[in-house]
């Protein structure tokens, strides 16, 4: 029974995400995205615990795969990605005046949505 809850919470997960994170890319608008934020940012922790949860379940099977030589390249060429994606945003700052209107502007717009 847990499998299946961690199952179906997963699928849902990355139903949630994937379809408000393309929402979010195609209506390309701030106020857009602040309103979607807090559908993206639960459903992005539910996801997280449901991938953990499944790869703590299916822990044994991940590794019969990456025996595989092509599979582990392929699993080591997007971690690679990922690092170099992360390291051109993180060295990719927003100036620091820019940063504290935009996080304010952001916090009103979430508590007055969610006054709402």
């Amino acid at each position: 029974m847990f499998r299946k809850i961690i199952a179906i919470t997963l699928f849902v997960s990355f139903l949630a995400m994937s379809t408000s994170g393309l929402m979010m890319f195609i209506i390309n608008e701030t106020s857009f995205t602040i309103q979607m934020h807090p559908v993206h940012k639960l459903f992005g922790l539910l996801l997280v615990a449901a991938a953990s949860a499944h790869i703590f379940l299916n822990y044994r099977g991940l590794l019969n795969h990456l025996k595989k030589r092509a599979v582990a390249v392929f699993g080591g060429v997007m971690v690679v990605i990922l690092m170099i994606l992360y390291g051109v945003a993180i060295n990719n700052p927003v100036p620091d005046e820019t940063a504290k209107q935009l996080n304010e502007l952001s916090r009103q717009a979430e508590i007055q949505a969610e006054g709402n």
